[in-house]
C-alpha cells in the first residue's frame, strides 16, 4: 500500500486518503467487504485478536475494512488521531456524549445547535442526572459565565445550525481547558476542506458524514474524529456495546463522495457567496447571515479559522413565516428538503421542521426566528439558482 506519507495537500488527502494496507487484487478502489464476520487461521489468533494483542478484523460490529478505510480516511483530512465511523450522525453524537459524560456532569452548548442533540440531552440524558446549558457561544464571555465545577465538555457547532453563528474554536478550547474540560466541535457545516478544529484547540470532532463529506443525498453515517488515543479507546468500547456501527456498504459510498469533496465545496461556496450578495439586497429579504459578507458579526473569526466561508446560508423572509412558505412553496430547482451539504440545492425552515422540536422561546432566544429560512447551496448554475429564488420571491406579498 502506498502510504501518502509525503502528501501536504487537503485537496490530495480528499483522493487518496484512506485505503487497504494490502490490496487483494491491486484494486484502485477499496472494496466492500459485505461479511458480518471474519475468520482466524487458528484458536491462539482469535484470543489474541479479542485480547488486543494483535491487529485484525474480527466481527463487523466492532469492525471492518471498508469502514475502517473511510476511518483512517477522515482522520487524515481532519488531522486526528483516528477516525470512529457510525451508523449515523446522531449516534456519532450520542455515543461521544455516553462515553464522557457521566451521572451529575455538566455540558455547555450552542444554544442553536442542531435540534435532536439538544434535545437528547435536555430530554434524555438529563433522566440519568446530567446538566445543560445553552448559550451563544460566539460570546466567550458567555461559555465562561456558563462554566461550573462540574462541567465536563463543552460542546459546540461552529458555524453553527441554522443560525450560520460562528464560534471562536481557540478561545472556546482555552476555557474548557481551563476548567479540565473537553472541547467537542460538530464541523458538519464546514467539513475538513474548509476548517480542521485540531489546529484551533479542540479536542474531538464530530461530523454528520450524511452531509458534505458524502456529498450526494443517498447514505447517512457519522464520524467522531479524536485527538488523543485515550479518548478514542474509551468512545470506540462505547460504540461497539451500543452497536451504533457503520454497515460496510454506507462506508464505501461516503468513502466515494469523499474523493470529490475539494471539487463539490470550492462550487457549492463559490455559489453562496454570489447568492448571499444577491439576497441582501432583494426587497423581499429582510437580513441574510452568512459569513462570507463582511457584515456578519464573526467575519473576521471566521477568515481565522476557516479556509472558506461554506455552502450554508440563512435569511429572514419579509412577511414572516407567511412569507417564507410562499417563497419555499413556489421553487421550481431548489428542492424542499432537511439535509444539506448535496450537490443539488436544498432549501427549509427551521423552526417547523429541523428544530421544531424544540420550545418556540428556547429557539428565538437562540436566534431562531419563524421567518428564518435556511438554505443549502448546491453545485447548479449560480444564474439557474438566483432566477429560482427571484420567481419565488416576487410572490411574497407585503
Amino acid at each position: 500500500m502506498k502510504t501518502h506519507s509525503n502528501v501536504r495537500h487537503k485537496s490530495t488527502k480528499a483522493i487518496h486518503a484512506g485505503g487497504l494496507p494490502n490490496p487483494v487484487f491491486g484494486e484502485v478502489s477499496v472494496p466492500i467487504f459485505q461479511s458480518s464476520t471474519f475468520s482466524f487461521p487458528s484458536v491462539e489468533e482469535g484470543a489474541a485478536r479479542f485480547s488486543g494483542e494483535k491487529p485484525g478484523f474480527i466481527y463487523t460490529r466492532i469492525g471492518n475494512p471498508t469502514t475502517k478505510a473511510l476511518e483512517d480516511c477522515i482522520a487524515s483530512l481532519e488531522g486526528g488521531f483516528a477516525g470512529i465511523a457510525t451508523a449515523t450522525g446522531m449516534a456519532a453524537i450520542t455515543t461521544t456524549l455516553l462515553a464522557l459524560l457521566e451521572k451529575d456532569s455538566h455540558i455547555v452548548s450552542t444554544n442553536s445547535v442542531y435540534g435532536p442533540t439538544r434535545v437528547v440531552l435536555e430530554n434524555e440524558f438529563s433522566r440519568f442526572g446530567v446538566q445543560s446549558t445553552f448559550v451563544d457561544t460566539s460570546d466567550l464571555d458567555k461559555i465562561k459565565s456558563a462554566m461550573r465545577f462540574n462541567t465536563k465538555v463543552v460542546y459546540i457547532e461552529t458555524p453553527a445550525n441554522p443560525t450560520m453563528s460562528i464560534t471562536d474554536i481557540q478561545g472556546a478550547a482555552e476555557i474548557a481547558h481551563d476548567h479540565d474540560a473537553i472541547l467537542i466541535v460538530d464541523n458538519t457545516f464546514a467539513s475538513p476542506h474548509l476548517q480542521r478544529p485540531f489546529e484551533h484547540g479542540a479536542d474531538i470532532v464530530i461530523q454528520s458524514l450524511t452531509k458534505f463529506l458524502n456529498g450526494h443525498s443517498d447514505v447517512v453515517g457519522g464520524a467522531i474524529i479524536s485527538k488523543k488515543e485515550k479518548q478514542y479507546n474509551k468512545i470506540r468500547s462505547v460504540l461497539n456495546l451500543f452497536g451504533g456501527t457503520m454497515d460496510p456498504h454506507q462506508a464505501w459510498l461516503i468513502l466515494r463522495g469523499v474523493r470529490t469533496l475539494p471539487l463539490r465545496v470550492e462550487k457549492a461556496q463559490e455559489n453562496a457567496l454570489e447568492l448571499a450578495k444577491f439576497l441582501k439586497q432583494h426587497p423581499k429579504v429582510s437580513w441574510v447571515q452568512y459569513p462570507g459578507l463582511t457584515e456578519h458579526p464573526q467575519h473576521e473569526i471566521a477568515k481565522k479559522q476557516m479556509d472558506g466561508f461554506g455552502a450554508m446560508i440563512c435569511f429572514g423572509v419579509k412577511n414572516g413565516l407567511e412569507g417564507g412558505k410562499t417563497l419555499m412553496n413556489h421553487l421550481n430547482l431548489i428542492t424542499l428538503a432537511v439535509s444539506l451539504g448535496g450537490v443539488e440545492s436544498l432549501i427549509e425552515h427551521p423552526a417547523s421542521m429541523t428544530h421544531a422540536s424544540i420550545p418556540k422561546s428556547d429557539r428565538e432566544a437562540a436566534g431562531i426566528l419563524d421567518e428564518l429560512v435556511r438554505l443549502s447551496v448546491g453545485c447548479e448554475a449560480y444564474e439557474d439558482l438566483r432566477d429560482d429564488l427571484e420567481q419565488a420571491l416576487k410572490r411574497i406579498l407585503l
